[in-house]
Protein backbone atom coordinates (compact mmCIF):
# COMPACT_ATOMS: atom_id res chain seq x y z
CA UNK A 1 0.00 0.00 0.00
CA UNK A 2 0.89 3.71 -0.42
CA UNK A 3 0.45 6.69 0.51
CA UNK A 4 -1.07 9.74 -0.89
CA UNK A 5 1.13 12.32 -0.94
CA UNK A 6 -1.45 14.83 -0.30
CA UNK A 7 -3.50 13.60 3.06
CA UNK A 8 -1.70 10.66 3.53
CA UNK A 9 -4.42 8.13 3.55
CA UNK A 10 -3.21 4.37 2.45
CA UNK A 11 -4.37 3.29 -1.22
CA UNK A 12 -3.39 0.59 -3.15
CA UNK A 13 -3.47 1.96 -6.56
CA UNK A 14 -2.21 5.73 -6.49
CA UNK A 15 -3.16 8.13 -9.31
CA UNK A 16 -0.90 10.45 -10.32
CA UNK A 17 -2.62 14.19 -10.95
CA UNK A 18 -0.58 17.46 -11.55
CA UNK A 19 -1.08 19.92 -9.35
CA UNK A 20 0.15 23.46 -10.32
CA UNK A 21 3.32 22.01 -12.11
CA UNK A 22 3.91 19.17 -9.04
CA UNK A 23 3.02 15.63 -9.96
CA UNK A 24 1.72 13.36 -7.01
CA UNK A 25 0.56 10.29 -6.23
CA UNK A 26 -2.95 10.65 -4.89
CA UNK A 27 -5.96 8.69 -3.90
CA UNK A 28 -8.85 8.81 -5.40
CA UNK A 29 -10.28 11.16 -2.97
CA UNK A 30 -7.59 13.60 -3.78
CA UNK A 31 -7.67 13.21 -7.75
CA UNK A 32 -10.34 16.42 -8.44
CA UNK A 33 -7.73 18.51 -6.91
CA UNK A 34 -5.28 18.41 -10.25
CA UNK A 35 -5.44 16.88 -13.51
CA UNK A 36 -4.43 13.43 -13.88
CA UNK A 37 -1.59 12.62 -16.25
CA UNK A 38 -1.76 9.79 -18.28
CA UNK A 39 2.07 8.08 -18.75
CA UNK A 40 2.93 4.03 -18.59
CA UNK A 41 3.21 2.63 -15.09
CA UNK A 42 6.86 1.22 -15.74
CA UNK A 43 8.10 4.40 -16.80
CA UNK A 44 6.21 6.82 -13.88
CA UNK A 45 7.56 4.62 -11.24
CA UNK A 46 11.18 5.00 -12.67
CA UNK A 47 11.07 8.77 -13.62
CA UNK A 48 9.18 10.03 -10.33
CA UNK A 49 11.82 12.02 -8.89
CA UNK A 50 14.17 12.76 -12.40
CA UNK A 51 14.04 16.26 -13.54
CA UNK A 52 14.28 15.22 -17.22
CA UNK A 53 17.26 15.82 -19.52
CA UNK A 54 17.17 19.59 -19.22
CA UNK A 55 18.49 19.64 -16.17
CA UNK A 56 20.80 16.44 -16.40
CA UNK A 57 22.60 18.17 -19.42
CA UNK A 58 22.71 21.18 -17.27
CA UNK A 59 24.25 19.52 -14.18
CA UNK A 60 26.65 17.55 -16.69
CA UNK A 61 27.84 21.11 -18.21
CA UNK A 62 28.58 23.14 -14.98
CA UNK A 63 29.70 20.18 -13.07
CA UNK A 64 32.77 18.62 -14.52
CA UNK A 65 34.89 19.55 -12.03
CA UNK A 66 32.51 18.17 -9.12
CA UNK A 67 32.36 14.82 -11.09
CA UNK A 68 35.70 13.54 -9.28
CA UNK A 69 34.38 14.33 -6.18
CA UNK A 70 30.57 13.06 -6.66
CA UNK A 71 32.50 9.39 -8.38
CA UNK A 72 34.43 9.44 -4.85
CA UNK A 73 31.62 9.42 -2.99
CA UNK A 74 30.06 5.54 -3.76
CA UNK A 75 26.53 5.91 -5.07
CA UNK A 76 25.29 9.12 -2.88
CA UNK A 77 22.30 10.04 -3.82
CA UNK A 78 21.53 12.61 -6.42
CA UNK A 79 20.24 15.58 -3.47
CA UNK A 80 23.88 15.76 -2.03
CA UNK A 81 25.47 16.63 -4.92
CA UNK A 82 23.26 19.33 -5.77
CA UNK A 83 25.01 22.99 -4.12
CA UNK A 84 22.19 25.47 -3.20
CA UNK A 85 22.96 28.71 -3.61
CA UNK A 86 21.67 29.55 -0.15
CA UNK A 87 23.58 26.70 1.88
CA UNK A 88 27.08 29.01 1.14
CA UNK A 89 24.96 32.11 2.68
CA UNK A 90 25.57 32.88 6.33
CA UNK A 91 22.27 33.15 8.09
CA UNK A 92 21.14 36.39 10.32
CA UNK A 93 21.20 36.03 14.07
CA UNK A 94 17.45 36.58 14.95
CA UNK A 95 18.26 38.81 18.06
CA UNK A 96 20.37 40.96 15.43
CA UNK A 97 18.92 43.85 16.96
CA UNK A 98 19.65 43.68 20.36
CA UNK A 99 23.24 42.69 19.40
CA UNK A 100 23.70 45.91 17.60
CA UNK A 101 22.05 47.71 19.84
CA UNK A 102 24.41 46.54 23.22
CA UNK A 103 27.25 46.58 21.47
CA UNK A 104 26.55 50.48 20.39
CA UNK A 105 25.95 50.96 24.03
CA UNK A 106 28.96 49.17 24.80
CA UNK A 107 31.31 51.40 23.25
CA UNK A 108 29.06 54.78 24.40
CA UNK A 109 27.96 55.70 21.26
CA UNK A 110 24.53 57.31 20.60
CA UNK A 111 22.97 55.85 17.02
CA UNK A 112 23.78 58.85 15.00
CA UNK A 113 27.19 58.81 16.41
CA UNK A 114 27.56 55.06 15.03
CA UNK A 115 25.83 55.86 11.49
CA UNK A 116 28.74 59.24 11.39
CA UNK A 117 31.18 56.14 12.20
CA UNK A 118 30.06 53.84 9.66
CA UNK A 119 29.33 56.67 7.08
CA UNK A 120 25.57 55.40 7.35
CA UNK A 121 22.19 57.31 7.59
CA UNK A 122 21.15 57.32 11.36
CA UNK A 123 17.66 56.27 10.07
CA UNK A 124 19.13 53.40 8.49
CA UNK A 125 21.10 52.16 12.38
CA UNK A 126 17.47 53.10 14.24
CA UNK A 127 15.56 50.36 11.53
CA UNK A 128 18.19 47.81 12.20
CA UNK A 129 18.51 48.31 16.13
CA UNK A 130 14.04 48.39 15.93
CA UNK A 131 14.34 45.15 13.97
CA UNK A 132 12.53 46.68 11.25
CA UNK A 133 14.92 46.22 8.67
CA UNK A 134 17.28 43.75 7.62
CA UNK A 135 21.53 45.11 7.44
CA UNK A 136 22.59 43.88 4.04
CA UNK A 137 26.16 42.28 3.67
CA UNK A 138 27.63 45.46 3.83
CA UNK A 139 25.94 47.33 6.40
CA UNK A 140 26.34 43.75 7.95
CA UNK A 141 30.24 44.04 7.68
CA UNK A 142 30.68 47.30 8.75
CA UNK A 143 28.64 46.98 11.89
CA UNK A 144 30.88 43.44 12.67
CA UNK A 145 33.99 45.30 12.29
CA UNK A 146 33.44 48.37 14.07
CA UNK A 147 31.05 46.93 16.88
CA UNK A 148 33.34 43.34 17.11
CA UNK A 149 30.29 41.21 17.42
CA UNK A 150 29.28 38.27 15.24
CA UNK A 151 25.65 38.99 13.77
CA UNK A 152 25.41 35.22 12.07
CA UNK A 153 23.33 32.84 13.64
CA UNK A 154 24.58 29.86 15.54
CA UNK A 155 22.58 27.04 15.92
CA UNK A 156 20.57 27.37 11.70
CA UNK A 157 20.69 23.61 11.85
CA UNK A 158 17.67 23.30 14.47
CA UNK A 159 15.48 24.49 11.89
CA UNK A 160 16.02 22.39 9.03
CA UNK A 161 15.73 19.20 11.68
CA UNK A 162 12.21 19.11 11.71
CA UNK A 163 11.73 18.22 8.61
CA UNK A 164 15.23 16.21 7.51
CA UNK A 165 13.84 12.91 8.46
CA UNK A 166 10.57 13.83 7.23
CA UNK A 167 11.56 13.56 3.46
CA UNK A 168 13.57 10.61 3.37
CA UNK A 169 11.36 8.18 6.26
CA UNK A 170 8.14 9.59 4.56
CA UNK A 171 6.37 10.40 7.83
CA UNK A 172 4.96 13.42 6.37
CA UNK A 173 2.93 14.28 3.94
CA UNK A 174 1.88 17.52 1.88
CA UNK A 175 -1.56 16.48 3.57
CA UNK A 176 0.51 17.10 7.49
CA UNK A 177 1.70 20.23 6.33
CA UNK A 178 -1.32 21.78 3.95
CA UNK A 179 -4.44 23.31 5.56
CA UNK A 180 -7.15 22.86 2.95
CA UNK A 181 -9.82 25.40 2.91
CA UNK A 182 -13.05 23.19 2.47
Amino acid sequence: MVQCEMCGAETSSPKTIKVEGAKLDVCSNCTDFGTEVKQPSSSSTSTKYSTGSGSSSSSGGNSSGSASSSSSSSGGSSSRQRSDMFDDMDELATDYDDLVRNAREEKGLSQSDLANELNEKASLIRKIERGDTLPSDRVQSKLENFLEVDLNAEGGSSENSEWSGGSSSGSYTLGDVVKRKD
